[in-house]
């Protein structure tokens, strides 16, 4: 394939999953993205070579076309990545690793089943098949896999190896009293369901772990229905707190952000058609108060996905309206996600942004400009890499969104005077 080829494919700038197929349709290579776009962009680059592998430059090239599944989360690619691995065996995929350096995902056959990831040297030399219930992968990244994890445990709190069954305590201190269990430290912090402590049967955490099973087979519309089947079962039976827990868990898997998944991936230039987003907010002592978000991508600005915002919550505080238009803005799953957001000013500024992601579960750089007295751009203060990577893109931006807020904040003061 030749790069004017692969633009001529207008693949999307979303999460999803790519396979370059050779001149009999056959599946060469799959890979994962954040955006399918640009990471596919990446194999046609000068140091494909140096950055991956000859091996991988060469594939690229010998391909006759390319063909892919968008997903609706990184999350999502990164299980259908290791599943279509598994099935397909693709050649340059096995070339780069062999078995035993792949990581999968193990869940174990005991009464309250572990969930680990295990390299596939280990697993091979000492496992047994009699200890695995479930095995998923082989996953290539095993960075991607411990991030997608952490999340899936946020969603579906699960036991691991530190966590001792209530009834294996109470065996080992020959009583009975469950109040001599002891919580792990994950059950302090949410990330154990209670089986430590007593606080799930083998029943309850045997459901708990269907759930993690059937998100690792790819079965997200499946598990999302059957949590949806549940929550109404649980609302039946007048299970109130358990209804609530279930439709925290449908809501979670709905609006997973979670490009942190792929930190390894080559990433082309900012004239690869990387997307960031800028916000800024503007007010005449308190009035009128607006907020706008601009968009920079491959290097130019697209007016089209510019958006104005109506400051409900504050008047005359900077900070606060823009933890609401960055709130508002993560409502909106339709609109595609940045690579980084950039916000106007400087630590309160930054701390606000990245707090509104946070609690949202959006894992995206971000980017605060400090502007000097004159307001014009002195430094950049947020992540490093993202700056180093898009400083162009990044202040085209903030200056945009720095206009386009002024500009939207004038028209309405003007417009306010000769209502009045």
């Amino acid at each position: 394939m030749t790069r004017e080829e692969l633009i001529a494919l207008k693949i999307p700038e979303e999460p999803g999953v790519y396979m370059f197929r050779g001149p009999k349709n056959e599946i060469l290579y799959i890979g994962k993205a954040a955006s399918l776009r640009d990471r596919v962009r990446s194999y046609f680059a000068s140091d494909i070579a140096e950055t991956r592998s000859s091996a991988i430059a060469q594939m690229a090239q010998s391909a006759h076309t390319l063909t892919w599944t968008q997903t609706s989360s990184v999350l999502e690619a990164l299980i259908l990545e290791a599943n279509l691995i598994k099935q397909h065996q693709p050649p340059y995929n096995i070339r780069e690793k062999d078995n035993k350096s792949f990581n999968y995902l193990v869940v174990t056959k005991e009464d309250f089943p572990r969930v680990l990831i295990v390299r596939g040297r280990e697993l091979f030399q000492d496992w047994k098949d009699a200890d695995i219930k479930k095995l998923f992968g082989p996953f290539p990244d095993g960075g991607s896999l411990k991030e997608a994890v952490k999340i899936v445990r946020k969603i579906f709190p699960y036991r691991d190896s530190k966590c001792v069954p209530c009834v294996d305590q109470l065996k080992k201190k020959n009583v009975k009293e469950n109040s001599l269990c002891k919580p792990c430290f994950n059950r302090q912090i949410g990330l154990c369901p209670g089986v430590c402590t007593g606080e799930v049967d083998q029943e309850q955490y045997a459901l708990q772990v269907a759930h993690i099973t059937e998100l690792f087979s790819g079965n997200f519309k499946g598990l999302k229905r059957n949590l949806a089947r549940e929550m109404k079962a649980a609302s039946a039976e007048e299970r109130f707190e358990d209804a609530q827990v279930l439709q925290r868990q449908i809501v979670a898997l709905e609006h997973v952000r979670d490009v942190s998944l792929i930190k390894s991936e080559h990433r082309v230039s900012s004239g690869g058609g990387v997307r960031i987003e800028a916000y800024d907010t503007a007010h005449t002592g308190g009035t009128e108060t607006v907020a706008v978000m601009t968009v920079v991508n491959n290097g130019e600005l697209v007016k089209d996905a510019y958006r104005k915002f109506k400051i409900t919550t504050a008047t005359n505080d900077d900070v606060a309206a823009l933890t609401e238009v960055l709130s508002r803005r993560l409502n909106h799953p339709e609109w595609p996600l940045p690579r980084v957001f950039v916000v106007d000013g400087g630590l309160p500024q930054l701390h606000a942004a990245q707090r509104v992601l946070k609690n949202a579960g959006v894992v995206i750089p971000i980017v605060g400009v400090v502007k000097n007295d004159a307001h014009k751009p002195e430094r950049l203060i947020g992540d490093s890499q993202a700056i180093k990577a898009y400083e162009r893109d990044i202040l085209l931006a903030n200056g945009e969104a720095h206009r386009f807020a002024i500009t939207w904040h004038r028209a309405r003061r003007n417009r306010a005077s000769l209502i009045s």
